[in-house]
């Protein structure tokens, strides 16, 4: 990357900016975009906090909603044997604008795994890529160089990649970016390119491939103010559906506060900012989550403070993808990612260990990836998702406060990680348990 930017290997993002002077010089610049990002903010956010209630839930489809992120360049070939135990049908992978040098070795992953993955279910197209393309400062300042690596990415990846996410944490500057007016011009030059060169074809065929979806924004956090200015501008652009990289980590558990919203009210929100927003389909995408795991360090992308245990890491996980898709307003979730030792489902610091958040992902999937989702109940804390997977009733029971379920004899009870509960007294807390209702359907 261009100095002073600095790429961390241990956490897989760029270290802090130490140059204050820099970091004041360009934010200086970039004063006036920062002022309009602020008073875009104070119109858009009040009016989308009245408009929630309007915001009408849309079609998920399960088998794509499930998606998880990994690394081309990690273990490539176990990679490609993980996905198939998996069973996932989306991948997201990262892909470095400084390391253009690497595109063909991207492709060559792409391939493999297009080789290996299932057949999508009827009426499905067979695409399920989303390559995230990472900026550094130098793409940034340079929107000529942008075009030019841009336009060979789109060239070579063309028909092998549905969804491109343009630009990624678009919020903090160690990434790149210092104002919201520099991702609007960086977006722009990508949707001007794909526009001119590389339609996108909603309908085509894989005999007749053509450009792919682009999504952005990619603003990281619960910092919607970000994301209503490149929601609302005056750039002539658009976005074929909306990004998030929606980590709620520091609040801990998912369904806890942060200013008055949890996960599921931050998803209503930010799905409402979409569908009023003149720029862009409705669809949205959350392409960056996780926990960072305790014990981990330097791997670990924060400070042990915000660390959870494995055990916690997992019940997390299950329950962030169930309350995004019981809202239905999320078209996808990627887990970051799969192998990572800091942060993923599998911990690679002395060979290859699949923690506990491994299998439940796995059975997760497996379960749930043709599910027609019908409610989710919460009461007192008690939450119970229900929907219908493979003709049968399935009730995912946790609670935020430890109670008691006796076990009745039409019930088919398991672990958040498949295994076959037989006790006759249930005991209901931060682990989800799936409880199949015999004879219900």
């Amino acid at each position: 990357m261009k100095k002073p930017y600095q790429w961390d290997d241990y956490s897989d993002q760029p270290y802090q900016l130490k140059d204050k002077n820099y970091k004041k010089q360009i934010r200086k610049k970039e004063f006036f975009s920062l002022l309009k990002t602020f008073f875009i903010a104070l119109l858009i956010l009040p009016f989308s906090l009245i408009m929630m209630p309007f915001t009408k839930r849309k079609e998920v489809y399960a088998a794509t909603f499930f998606c998880i992120g990994v690394d081309y360049e990690r273990e490539p070939e176990l990679t490609l044997e993980l996905l198939e135990e998996l069973e996932v049908e989306r991948v997201l992978l990262r892909f470095k604008l400084w390391e253009m040098k690497k595109l063909p070795l991207l492709k060559e992953f792409i391939l493999a795994y297009a080789r290996a993955k299932r057949q999508m279910p009827l009426g499905y197209k067979d695409k399920k890529v989303t390559l995230k393309i990472m900026q550094d400062r130098e793409h940034v300042e340079d929107l000529k160089l942008l075009q030019k690596d841009l336009r060979t990415i789109f060239a070579t990846l063309d028909g092998h990649v549905d969804m491109f996410e343009i630009g990624s944490t678009i919020n903090r500057t160690k990434w790149g970016f210092f104002s919201v007016d520099e991702y609007n011009r960086f977006y722009k030059t990508a949707y001007e390119l794909r526009e001119s060169e590389f339609p996108y074809m909603p309908e085509r065929s894989d005999k007749c491939p053509g450009g792919a979806k682009l999504i952005g924004s990619g603003v990281i956090d619960f910092e919607y103010h970000f994301t209503a200015n490149t929601l609302f501008n005056l750039f002539k652009y658009r976005y074929d559906g909306v990004s998030s990289l929606l980590y709620v980590d520091r609040r801990g558990a998912p369904e806890n506060m942060q200013m008055g919203f949890n996960l599921s009210s931050k998803i209503a929100l930010l799905s409402t900012m979409v569908w009023l927003s003149p720029k862009s389909a409705n669809e949205l995408h959350i392409t960056e989550t996780n926990w960072p795991i305790s014990n981990t360090a330097p791997y670990a992308p924060t400070s042990e403070h915000e660390c959870v245990d494995e055990e916690s890491y997992a019940d997390f996980m299950l329950r962030y993808y169930l309350l995004a898709f019981a809202s239905g307003q999320v078209n996808s979730v990627s887990w970051h990612q799969l192998i990572a030792a800091g942060y993923g489902l599998i911990d690679n610091r002395n060979g290859i260990r699949k923690r506990k958040a491994y299998f439940t992902f796995k059975y997760m999937v497996q379960t749930l990836k043709n599910a027609q989702f019908l409610q989710l109940n919460i009461k007192k804390e008690y939450y119970i998702f229900q929907c219908l997977a493979d003709n049968q009733l399935l009730q995912i029971h946790w609670s935020l406060k430890p109670k008691v379920l006796k076990n009745e004899k039409f019930f088919e009870v398991y672990s958040k990680d498949g295994k076959r509960v037989e006790d006759k007294t249930l005991n209901i807390g931060s682990s989800p348990l799936y409880i199949y209702t015999k004879d219900a359907v």
